[in-house]
């Protein structure tokens, strides 16, 4: 039986073009698989398990391994039945472009800290063998300098940046990649075999994912229902955009036409992902410096409340238990949990966004560090810090009837349920004075 390096070496020669999968688990509409399509007659798809970054996920139950499997598996019986195949690693990816020498390879470009390193690391390492890497836009309509001030600045406010997005905005940048023209140009081979989740060090878990679906119904009233967490009036696309197993220019060709406020939403998480990369301070940092001094409180034993959804509080419970046991959160649940974590118990956002990184199944550095940095005030365009949101308030505009709450919390009514671990009045007028103390210093 011949050893994994073996099989790699057989199906990757100097004649063999490597599409190197990441965020962009389709065939359909993705801009690196097209060029190398176009350019090469000899196209070998690759997914590499990064054990760089799945050695930091400490839950052996991580529901988005399932998924980028199971994404894996679709990817493969498409390729199957064009006479190709998916070659899946588990590897470091600067180890295994050590070990091969195509003639070329393309992917799509990745904008966190960690990705860059690596691709350009990847990058030399393969220059050196006078093999072509080459890198593509596909996850964002506009990326890095694409969308700026008159004056090249970084815009910092989402309203004037999404005014002069949708103002550069034309039909070439939502114009799909036809990939499907160049399918016969995929390399010939027999199916590989596709590591088991044990192979990878992880557990099977028995998840129903969001349906891979574009629902125009919802989109259409998304306006109207967008903020009630009981009512299915969210795509769920979320994980989709996440791991590209949509496309982006059809999301926004789809938004263009049913709705101007799920375009916007669209265009939130590129106003992140531009703040990420102009002002990279930000994932471990305040975007604004000043609120680093706040004096938090940091209290163990909440914040493990908080975790467990047993703070005294419905709609914050409501919400971490269901991401806790689904991978999810609605997104206006999500404002009122991070707003509770940093105003009322006065615990870094920086714990809540680790937290919300080991669970959420959609969750990316950009979006993820730029949600709670707003909802703490220290981000770009933050909601100013003396908003403290109410959860009694939140709770009777937006689940009066306790819908939403009781699916998730159903001791609610009953002497099991905890008492409030603070008093909402007293915490508003602690951080108020936490926060006045530190700015006033700092500003």
């Amino acid at each position: 039986m011949k050893s994994k390096s073996a099989i790699v070496q057989d199906v990757i020669d100097q004649n063999t073009t490597v599409m190197w999968f990441r965020r962009d688990l389709r065939l359909e509409d993705n801009a690196a698989l097209y060029h190398a399509l176009k350019e090469s007659k000899n196209v070998l798809p690759v997914f590499i398990f990064d054990t760089v970054i799945l050695n930091d996920l400490e839950d052996k139950e991580d529901k988005r391994v399932v998924f980028i499997r199971e994404s894996l598996l679709h990817l493969q019986n498409q390729l199957t039945d064009l006479g190709s195949s998916l070659l899946v690693v588990y590897d470091d990816p600067v180890h295994f472009y050590k070990s091969i020498r195509p003639k070329a390879v393309y992917t799509n470009h990745d904008y966190e800290p960690y990705a860059l390193t690596r691709d350009e690391t990847v990058r030399a390492i393969l220059e050196e063998k006078g093999v072509v890497f080459k890198t593509f836009k596909d996850q964002v309509i506009f990326e890095k300098e694409e969308v700026v001030k008159d004056n090249g600045e970084p815009y910092t406010v989402f309203t004037p940046y999404s005014k002069k997005w949708k103002a550069t905005l034309n039909a070439f940048y939502m114009k799909s990649y036809p990939t499907q023209k160049y399918f016969n140009h995929f390399k010939r081979t027999k199916p590989l075999s596709i590591p088991t989740l044990q192979d990878i060090g992880f557990k099977d878990v028995k998840t129903v994912f969001p349906e891979r679906m574009i629902k125009t119904s919802v989109i259409e009233k998304y306006h109207k229902q967008r903020d009630y967490p009981a009512i299915a009036g969210t795509t769920r696309l979320s994980i989709h955009l996440r791991f590209g197993t949509v496309s982006i220019r059809k999301l926004v060709q789809v938004a263009k036409k049913k709705n101007e406020v799920w375009l916007n939403e669209l265009i939130w998480r590129e106003f992140y992902s531009m703040i990420l990369y102009h002002f990279p301070h930000v994932v471990s940092n305040s975007f604004r410096l000043a609120y680093d001094h706040i004096a938090w409180q940091n209290d163990v034993e909440q914040f493990e409340k908080w975790c467990e959804g047993k703070t005294g509080y419905p709609i914050v419970d409501a919400g971490m238990r269901e991401l806790n046991a689904t991978g999810f959160m609605h997104n206006r649940v999500r404002m009122i949990v991070a707003s509770f974590l940093t105003k009322h118990l006065l615990i870094d956002w920086r714990w809540g966004e680790a937290y919300f990184a080991k669970k959420l199944l959609d969750y990316e550095l950009a979006s993820n560090n730029g949600g709670w940095q707003w909802a703490a005030g220290s981000g770009c365009d933050a909601a100013p810090y003396f908003r403290v949101f109410n959860p009694e308030l939140q709770t009777e505009k937006f689940d009066h009837d306790w819908k939403y709450i009781r699916m998730w919390v159903p001791e609610v009514d009953t002497d099991d349920y905890p008492a409030p671990i603070v008093e909402h009045k007293t915490a508003r007028e602690r951080v108020l004075k936490t926060y006045k103390a530190a700015l006033d210093v700092n500003v």
